[in-house]
């Protein structure tokens, strides 16, 4: 017979995905409301490395699916119960750091699918290329700045972003970097302790 996965993957997984989510939430809301949308100029907290700027990306990583927001928003539903089902009946959450890894990501689909649902509230202006004067945002709101080089700059992100690559990364990092035998004393002296 299978063990259960332990109550403290539940417990990390939840608080992971809903604290970061959380988190990305709040400040993309405080971002909006003190810079205010859409602003192009640039609030440099570090000149030319770090800063602040309001805008909204209707597509994915980079930009790329611009005006597939739905699509999107549907691929990320997908992908949030795709790792619930693998973490929990399929039992992967007997691992932690598939369980942190998941969870991380798991927040950044749940906050960037906030936005591309138009949950915020956020309208478009009278003055917006191509869209209608009050017309819903679905589009995922970015504040955060890095490296302008030029003209150019890192495309702005936002918490939800960086829990997705933090995430991926220590996904990488379990890929190439443990052993499989690194990992299976913890999931059997687990199981130990569970019968």
């Amino acid at each position: 017979m299978k063990k259960a996965v332990p109550l403290s993957r539940y417990f990390v997984f939840i608080a992971l995905a809903l604290g970061l989510c959380a988190a990305d939430l709040q400040t993309k809301s405080l971002a909006f409301k003190r810079i205010g949308w859409p602003n192009p100029h640039i609030h440099w907290i570090w000149e030319g490395c770090f800063g602040f700027q309001t805008s909204v990306n209707e597509g994915g990583l980079f930009g790329l699916g611009q005006g597939f927001s739905l699509v999107l928003a549907g691929l990320s539903i997908c992908a949030a119960a795709g790792i619930i089902i693998w973490l929990f009946p399929f039992r992967a959450a007997k691992d932690w750091l598939l369980t942190i890894a998941l969870g991380m990501i798991t927040a950044g689909i749940l906050g960037n699918l906030y936005d591309r649902l138009g949950l915020h509230g956020l309208q478009y202006p009278t003055d917006y290329p191509g869209k209608l004067p009050g017309e819903t945002v679905q589009a995922v709101r970015d504040f955060i700045v890095m490296a302008q080089i030029g003209d150019w700059h890192w495309p702005n992100y936002n918490i939800a972003d960086c829990s997705l690559v933090g995430g991926a990364l220590l996904l990488a990092w379990q890929a190439f970097f443990t052993k499989k035998s690194e990992t299976k004393p913890l999931v059997a002296s687990e199981d130990a302790g569970n019968s």
